[in-house]
């Protein structure tokens, strides 16, 4: 019968889908731009091993048709974390180097092959680089080797993210 329909009842409870909720994860997870998808991300702090590292992912990223996805990660630490102790709260403190960072990288001539964004964090290099990654998805993490006495102290970024991401991870030297 074309038109009919049968009423249904009003005692009948409704199946919620059960995987709406994962929809839903899904969704506010996907916070990232879709451009950037399974692109490169490299760590950038402005020294002279993550400008190796930058140039490296340049081209990387130019190579394989990809974006390119440069993390700041800003010291947000108190200082009673180097001596030692706990952090009591992490500090929220605007970081006016990444700014800085953004304006030079702007200005910059060999970034103008591939498309690229600045993303900063706050917190671990290596746990912010990898969650970068995760959440875009990326092809490789780009960082630059540590060349000073606290590399070798405290470990070095590219040490510690070699044996946590679950990614590829190239370290420039």
């Amino acid at each position: 019968m074309a038109g009919h329909e049968i009423p249904e009842p009003a005692d009948r409870k409704q199946v919620a889908d059960p995987l709406a909720h994962l929809e839903a994860a899904d969704e506010t997870r996907q916070t990232c731009d879709p451009a950037f998808r399974h692109g490169v991300v490299v760590g950038f702090d402005g020294s002279t091993s993550s400008e190796r590292a930058l140039a490296y992912a340049i081209g990387m990223a130019r190579r394989t048709g990809s974006g390119l996805i440069i993390v700041h990660v800003a010291n947000r630490l108190p200082t009673t974390v180097w001596a030692g102790c706990e952090p009591p709260v992490f500090v929220d403190v605007p970081d006016h180097r990444t700014e800085v960072l953004g304006l030079e990288l702007a200005c910059a001539d060999h970034l103008a092959e591939v498309s690229w964004i600045l993303v900063e964090r706050g917190g671990d290099i290596c746990h912010e680089l990898e969650e970068v990654g995760r959440e875009y998805a990326a092809d490789a993490i780009v960082v630059g080797s540590t060349h000073g006495l606290a590399g070798r102290i405290f470990g070095s970024v590219a040490g510690r993210l070699t044996r946590r991401a679950r990614r590829p991870v190239v370290t420039v030297p």
